[in-house]
């Protein structure tokens, strides 16, 4: 492990580490994400999560006096197949001390930038994080070679969506969240969990599956050995990895938001489905389906939380994806599902070293949704 600092300018210090230290993690914990008015909430069980992503996070911390007052991580990986491979950073784990995000809310950001705007290269050595991978010192990424760095940021989160677009990233797709709930799952006798040898052959349906998609990995497709099919006749119809999460959920933007926030939790029957203080679910990652399959894909999933002990949940897919079609349209996604009318989010890509047809595959080609990235 290590951690050295990049940089400074008189009180401010930028720090990099390839792990999330105390401070980080202090600050992680206590973070709400979001924006006023839109979809907020805070992470639990963060440390396991980054964990993770092993020897391929970085972390970029700000700090000022010697004390932590925001930071970033860049998730590092191989991603695509064909034309659509690509080395990529992912960034997430934005954060700022809450006094610090006050201060921009109410001063166009003169608590933060007061400083750096006398120095303009200290804010463009920041920036310059967000657009040159090589310095987050990855062994596998060169100054010269191609890269796509991409974030995931709320549609209606304005300060996020100013920074990186002056940081230089431009909008590319759009993405909804996907719902699926039961009251009371049941378990289909065919839906089982993937065995070691039956790995290779399911890691070559996926990449079959999300060839003509960015960014698609594999990476946490079978994170912690969770990956769960449903076979007929020794055929794999359906799969999925589920991965345990937990939010804390302050605010739903929206009429329905504001019936599942108030509601729900007071009504016996649907507080199975949805509790703010402590909402449980499972992340679905790696879905498969083989076409015209589509029931016995409900009928995983449904297995899958009677199994794990879950009512609901939740991914996320580029919504002109055949992927959203098919969970909107052909998958009886249950109450929450039904309900939840969330607004899309945005997915911006900064290109390095891609010419101007390089980058237009990736614009024109939906996206995967790694939903490991939002556990």
């Amino acid at each position: 492990m290590f951690e050295r600092v990049l940089f400074s300018y008189e009180d401010l210090e930028i720090r990099i580490s390839d792990y999330a230290n105390e401070d980080i993690l202090y600050l992680l914990n206590h973070t709400v994400i979001g924006s006023e008015g839109g979809m907020r909430y805070s992470l639990r069980n963060i440390e396991p999560k980054i964990e993770g992503y092993g020897d391929k996070i970085r972390f970029v911390s700000l700090y000022k006096k010697k004390q932590l007052i925001g930071c970033i991580g860049a998730c590092y990986r191989l991603t695509g197949v064909g034309r659509l491979k690509a080395y990529c950073s992912f960034m997430r784990y934005l954060a700022f001390q809450s006094s610090y995000q006050t201060g921009m809310r109410a001063d166009g950001e003169k608590r933060l930038r007061d400083k750096a705007e006398k120095d303009g290269s200290f804010k463009q050595k920041i920036l310059d994080l967000f657009s040159k991978p090589h310095i987050l010192n990855i062994n596998e990424v060169g100054e010269k070679d191609k890269h796509i760095m991409y974030a995931f940021v709320e549609g209606t989160n304005e300060r996020s969506k100013n920074l990186i677009s002056q940081a230089g990233y431009e909008l590319a797709r759009s993405f909804q969240t996907v719902a699926f709930s039961r009251f009371s799952p049941e378990r289909h006798p065919a839906a089982t969990l993937l065995s070691e040898e039956e790995k290779p052959v399911m890691t070559k349906l996926l990449t079959d599956y999300y060839r003509d998609y960015s960014l698609f990995t594999t990476e946490f497709a079978f994170y912690n050995n969770k990956y769960y099919v449903l076979k007929e006749d020794g055929e794999i119809k359906a799969g999925v990895c589920v991965i345990p999460s937990e939010y804390r959920v302050y605010n739903i933007p929206g009429v329905w938001g504001w019936v599942i926030m108030k509601v729900l939790p007071h009504v016996p029957v649907y507080k199975k489905l949805f509790n703010p203080d402590k909402f449980r679910f499972l992340v679905f990652e790696a879905i498969y389906c083989k076409e015209g399959e589509e029931k016995k894909l409900e009928s995983l999933f449904e297995s899958v939380c009677a199994i794990e002990g879950y009512n609901t949940a939740l991914t996320w897919a580029d919504d002109r994806s055949q992927l959203f079609e098919m969970l909107k349209t052909k998958v009886d996604t249950g109450a929450l599902g039904r309900m939840l009318n969330a607004k899309p989010g945005l997915i911006c890509y900064r290109f390095i070293n891609f010419n101007d047809e390089e980058k237009d595959l990736f614009y024109e080609t939906p996206a995967y949704i790694s939903a490991y990235d939002f556990s």
